[in-house]
């Protein structure tokens, strides 16, 4: 199976066929698949030639590093792949391959840089399932899609084809440049990281960007609410649709009444739980052949919905994507035993002064927090303040040290408005 026979079998199957009207027919498919996916891994795989696969293994971005060479059923040897992929960024031309296979870097949000291969047949099977859930229902032709990413790679290529076009749009670059083409190119379909959409609902709002794309899609970071109502209302759509996506591959997306559904037809996903509805996921990805992700821990928090959604996917629903396990803070309360706070709790301390737009929040100590707005002005510094006392009354704790900085954007690194970078 070559790319192009990979991407519209794949088509075909997500959209039309694989259909599944019970979690009983799904959970027996994933089954079926799985078997036959640890079969094959059984053959190909060194690792999991000469170790078995327990109830309790798991597998995370450093056990994948350490163990590269003799996990991947290629053959591929860490060094060289980890060459060829910083040669890529280096040179910011994502051409040169290890063989016929493409290598990429992770952004390395979770501490570990990490490398991942796809196999043209891959690139096929992953594009054909991504355009059959994203491209809108009544219009699948003559998509003119603009994908901003920091890195390229064929895997984003692969959905270019006769009846579609996709440009890549380097997010270093600088936003002016992007505008120019972005006006030229009029797409109609645009994905973006969030931090990314902000800074083109900036540019459409000075009158430099004159699109209006039907469909707007937010990969690679948290899309917050108060983002996402921004930049519904600066492009003028009724909603932004999201795309879990990330090196382990397509975990899920936005149906078409804005809920996320993970991806169970390609992925079979388990939970971690923190508390009762947060949890992390150990996914097995049964259609990535080269590079194995069985029972493979995320560090991503998801929340568990109990609504069901009117779409009527029997895939799992999730309430959101709340962030990742380094942006859980902790303090110390008054008793000296550590308290965990969830990103939402300091979300809310900021959403509820009044007329913020860009704003940061670290934890540097379990008693210091630093904290970046742009264009911070004196009533809203007050308000922080009292928002956040209020948070530490609630979960006794006090003496908590609270430092206004500057704010600055770094194009290298994902937007993350809430981290903790305590070790």
């Amino acid at each position: 199976m070559n790319k192009i026979s990979g991407l519209i079998i794949s088509f075909i199957k997500t959209r039309w066929l694989n259909k599944f009207n019970t979690r009983e027919k799904l959970e027996k498919y994933q089954k079926k698949k799985i078997e036959k996916y640890l079969k094959f891994l059984k053959k190909k795989s060194p690792y999991f030639k000469e170790n078995y696969i327990s109830e309790g293994f798991r597998m995370d971005k450093k056990f994948m590093m350490e163990n590269f060479d003799s996990l991947n059923t290629l053959g591929i040897k860490k060094e060289k792949a980890m060459e060829i992929a910083l040669e890529n960024e280096r040179t910011r031309n994502f051409t040169k391959k290890y063989g016929r296979i493409s290598v990429g870097l992770s952004s390395g949000t979770s501490g570990h840089r990490g490398i991942f291969v796809t196999t043209e047949k891959e690139q096929g099977i992953w594009a054909g399932t991504i355009l059959a859930k994203m491209l809108p229902e009544k219009k699948l032709f003559g998509h003119k899609i603009a994908f901003f990413l920091r890195a390229d790679n064929d895997l984003y290529k692969s959905v270019n084809s006769p009846v579609l076009k996709l440009e890549y749009f380097d997010t270093f670059k600088n936003i002016d440049s992007h505008a120019e083409r972005l006006n030229i190119f009029k797409p109609t379909i645009l994905i973006a990281p969030a931090s990314m959409l902000l800074l083109l609902c900036k540019a459409k709002k000075s009158g430099k960007l004159d699109i209006s794309p039907e469909k707007i899609i937010s990969v690679a970071e948290i899309l917050e609410k108060e983002d996402e109502k921004y930049i519904r209302e600066i492009f003028n759509v009724n909603q932004i649709h999201q795309v879990y996506q990330a090196t382990e591959g397509f975990l899920g997306y936005t149906c078409r009444y804005g809920s996320i559904h993970l991806n169970e037809d390609i992925i079979k996903f388990e939970k971690e739980y923190i508390d009762d509805k947060r949890f992390y996921p150990i996914i097995t990805d049964f259609t990535r052949t080269s590079q194995p992700f069985v029972k493979y821990r995320l560090n991503d928090i998801l929340v568990e919905s109990s609504v069901p959604c009117k779409c009527g996917l029997v895939y799992e629903k999730i309430e959101k994507i709340e962030g990742r396990s380094d942006d859980i803070f902790r303090f110390i309360n008054k008793n000296g035993k550590t308290v965990i706070v969830f990103p939402d709790f300091i979300r809310r301390c900021m959403i509820l002064a009044k007329n913020i737009r860009e704003y940061k929040v670290f934890q540097t100590d379990y008693n210091y927090l630093e904290i970046a707005i742009q264009n911070l002005q004196p009533d809203q510094k007050k308000e922080i303040l009292k928002e956040f006392g209020n948070l530490f009354s609630s979960i006794n704790v006090e003496n908590v040290n609270i430092k206004f900085i500057e704010y600055k954007t770094d194009k290298y690194v994902k937007l993350k408005r809430i981290c903790r970078k305590i070790k």
